[in-house]
């Protein structure tokens, strides 16, 4: 079976709870037609490079799929169907990225640097 990376993004104006379902949706697609979804992430609200149906913002989730094609081009199919999906790409890959991807590892990345700059200028509670 193929490898793949298939991101969605979602309208901003549904709730956390409305985006899980999408997230769910499709990971019951994937697997009803033999495939597997090895990771699913979600990145949050983000904004737009450019308005996208009136959209300034939208909900980023991503998955890493296990399945032959077929399932991909029927996964495809019902996104585009969904109103709620506004984009979504999908992408075959050689290998799944282990642990979190980039997206998750920035923030970590700035906590992390937020809180040594401020250990640095003497705010550690001295």
């Amino acid at each position: 079976m193929a490898l793949y990376e298939h991101v969605f993004l979602a309208r901003q104006d549904l709730a956390q709870a409305q985006v899980d379902a999408l997230a769910e949706t499709a990971t019951k697609i994937v697997e009803d037609n033999n495939g597997k979804v090895v990771k699913t992430e979600t990145w949050g609200l983000r904004s737009l490079a450019y308005r996208i149906a009136k959209n300034r913002k939208a909900h980023y989730v991503m998955l890493e799929i296990d399945a032959p094609a077929g399932v991909v081009a029927e996964l495809e199919r019902q996104t585009q169907i969904n109103e709620d999906v506004i984009r979504y790409m999908t992408v075959k890959v050689d290998t799944l990225e282990e642990g979190p991807t980039v997206m998750m590892r920035k923030g970590a990345d700035r906590e992390r640097r937020g809180r040594r700059d401020r250990d640095d200028a003497g705010f550690g509670g001295e």
